[in-house]
């Protein structure tokens, strides 16, 4: 095979990972009910694949591929923990494995009320024994196929502290003894936080890709999606759960329109409407009347779905109801503070209102050492001064958010708006 070959297979892989990652994860923790154990041997599955691969061919189905070899190897690593457990019985210690643990694991019998791997999982990784970063961080990690780096952009925090909370996070469950398995139905709502918070920021990279030649990632979009409608499901009385659902569905009916032809980005305000996904604005739109049926103050989601509702009725950009989207922001600030809320608030003031109001509130978020190293600030901040007549500050402000992206396409678009600042 020629050298493009094995590029050409590795490129292959490495699509192939991405996808079935988190599946496979899920499924293997399953299996041996160690969270660590399973992403050594999903890894190990990885490994044996870019060995074979290259010289074999890519096989039909790669991802059950990955996940029978990544099986076999979970039974011979539960046999050589069976035999080990029989050898400390034969010298007097007691036994901690199961007897039915002594053969093949009856994966089927392992079925519970909710009878997904991947929300199992996500569950696991929530689990109260660790701290909420460390939760969103791990299973961010383990479900989302996020990398390091990505999530820590997430976070707004150093690739450092984020890759020692996933270490620390596996560490502390196999220290806990902690079992693959789900809380019981009442203490699931305690949880719901979480689970919440690691759904949306899946979607979101799926949304924006953090880094790499893509804007988005479409299949993790739908993958959060996915897992979002089973929660819902799952709890019906919920609001904030109907609202993440409603969030998402709303914001990725725009998928279509998010790209021209060429791949390249299109801004929410030149984006063609008419390629915006009427089905998912409809589910989006009934998600949301269950979650505001259900009475209560709006929590955050319910609150964001509100204001992409507000996107999706505007049958032109123009037409847009910025003030109530103003109002919007102004509860979600209320309700969940921060220093990206405020600056989302920001952009709606602006349109509401006028550019310079909107520049006064980014200005005093200039400081804010959480959003130091976030690019939306300078891009925000560039475009109010571009609309204020202020090309130099705008071109220097949109020069900056580009250093500061590590994606290739938000990149490009962003040197081109700084070009364009005159």
């Amino acid at each position: 095979m020629t050298e493009p070959g094995h590029e050409a297979t590795r490129s292959a892989i490495e699509a192939v990972w991405r996808i079935e990652s988190p599946r496979l994860i899920a499924g293997l923790a399953r299996i041996t009910g160690d969270v660590g154990a399973a992403e050594e041997l999903a890894q190990d599955a990885l490994v044996i694949a870019l060995e074979q691969w290259p010289v074999q061919g890519v096989p039909d189905g790669p991802g059950a591929w990955l996940m029978a070899t990544a099986k076999h190897r979970a039974i011979d690593l539960i046999r050589r923990r069976a035999a080990y457990e029989r050898k400390l019985q034969e010298i007097g210690r007691d036994a901690a494995l199961r007897p039915e643990n002594s053969g093949e694991p009856d994966v089927d019998a392992m079925d519970d009320h909710i009878g997904d791997d991947l929300l199992r999982l996500i569950f696991i990784s929530c689990h109260p024994v660790l701290s909420p970063e460390a939760r969103a961080a791990l299973t961010l990690r383990l479900l989302g196929g996020l990398t390091t780096a990505e999530i820590a952009r997430a976070f707004l925090v150093p690739e450092a502290t984020i890759a020692q909370r996933i270490v620390r996070a596996k560490r502390t469950l196999t220290a806990r003894r902690v079992p693959f398995e789900l809380p019981s139905r009442a203490e699931i709502p305690g949880r719901l936080t979480s689970v919440l918070e690691v759904i949306y920021l899946m979607f979101n990279e799926g949304y924006a890709a953090t880094a790499g030649e893509d804007w988005m990632r479409p299949p993790l979009c739908a993958e959060a999606m996915r897992l979002g409608r089973v929660l819902a499901g799952l709890m019906t009385r919920e609001p904030e759960a109907h609202g993440l659902v409603a969030l998402m569905e709303l914001q990725a009916s725009r998928v279509g329109a998010r790209t021209d032809p060429a791949g390249e980005p299109v801004l929410l305000a030149d984006q063609d409407r008419r390629r915006w996904d009427r089905l998912l604005i409809r589910r989006g739109l009934a998600s949301l009347a269950r979650a505001e049926a259900l009475g209560g103050a709006a929590g955050p989601y319910a609150l964001q779905a509100a204001i992409a509702a507000v996107h999706a009725r505007a049958a032109t950009a123009d037409e847009t109801d910025w003030d109530r989207i103003v109002g919007l922001y102004g509860a979600l600030a209320r309700v969940e503070p921060s220093p990206v809320v405020e600056l989302n608030r920001a952009v709606a003031v602006a349109m509401a209102h006028g550019p310079a109001a909107g520049l006064e509130i980014v200005d005093a978020l200039v400081g804010v050492a959480a959003l130091k190293e976030y690019h939306l600030l300078p891009t925000v901040r560039g475009d109010l001064l571009a609309r204020l007549g202020r090309a130099d500050e705008a071109r220097a402000e949109f020069e900056r958010a580009a250093s500061l992206t590590r994606n290739a396409r938000e990149r490009a678009l962003l040197l081109d708006r700084a070009a364009a600042a005159t």
